[in-house]
């Protein structure tokens, strides 16, 4: 009996180091959680004052000058590093014409990094807008172009089908040796092509590729007039086509005389 009480006083002396052991070590993790706290706070309080030094532009941008985006930025206050609003940089570079994306992130202790990624655009929409890639719809300054985009028109709404749409005939009357320079859709959703040689092909609502199709089967075998060329091909027929034909010299001629 004796051996049995000296073994559970040897079992409650270890529980008890055990828990003393576990309870000092739980009030040394609190006080460096504490510690830390105040250093964290004594470091911030140093360093409040800490303001962007280094703006730094990304992305290789082609129509955005680097001093408009930087000039964008500093609209926003950049007086400290640890306050800055990155949204409102953000947006502020987001409203430049051709600025697609922006990613903007802070790195320590006084660098603000923007990356910018520009619209590419790939045609001219309703006259006084562009497309990009992907359909969609922005405003800029067309001037600044060094390329002559295809000219697209129709509803609101309807840009990423008109482009696709493009996009379509262009292959399929590129390898018939046509070139396809703009596209138009009315408000009847009436389609309309314009080759680079001033041909006009009306296609209607319906069956549009197979009427493209025809136009590139039957244009081989088609004869002219003296003087004459083509205008309009009026392709909303089941079977056939109709042609208007335009006659430059004589519409010259008309022009001399009136003046």
């Amino acid at each position: 009996m004796r051996a049995f009480f000296d073994k559970a006083k040897l079992l409650k002396q270890r529980l008890n180091w055990s828990l003393i052991l576990g309870v000092s070590f739980f009030m040394l993790v609190i006080l460096s959680v504490i510690k830390g706290t105040y250093w964290v706070s004594d470091w911030l309080v140093e360093h409040k004052d800490a303001q962007i030094k280094q703006l730094t532009v990304l992305g290789k941008p082609y129509y955005t000058k680097e001093v408009d985006i930087i000039a964008a930025i500093k609209e926003v206050d950049l007086s400290s590093y640890f306050e800055l609003d990155v949204k409102s940089v953000h947006n502020k570079v987001q409203d430049l014409p051709w600025v697609a994306h922006v990613s903007v992130r802070k790195q320590w202790p006084d660098q603000l990094q923007v990356y910018v990624v520009e619209h590419q655009p790939v045609a001219v929409w309703n006259s006084d807008l562009l497309l990009n890639k992907q359909g969609d719809v922005f405003q800029a300054q067309s001037e600044q172009l060094s390329t002559q985009l295809p000219q697209l028109y129709g509803p609101e709404g309807s840009e990423r089908e008109a482009w696709q749409t493009f996009l379509q005939f262009k292959d399929m009357l590129l390898v018939n040796n046509f070139e396809l320079v703009s596209l138009a859709l009315s408000e009847r959703f009436a389609w309309q092509l314009w080759l680079d040689s001033g041909v006009r092909l009306n296609l209607g609502r319906e069956s549009i590729a197979k009427r493209v199709q025809r136009f590139i089967d039957v244009y081989p075998k088609m004869q002219a007039p003296e003087g004459a060329m083509i205008d309009v091909i009026d392709l909303r027929y089941d079977t056939g086509l109709a042609i208007s034909w335009k006659y430059p010299q004589v519409q010259e001629q008309q022009s001399k005389s009136e003046a």
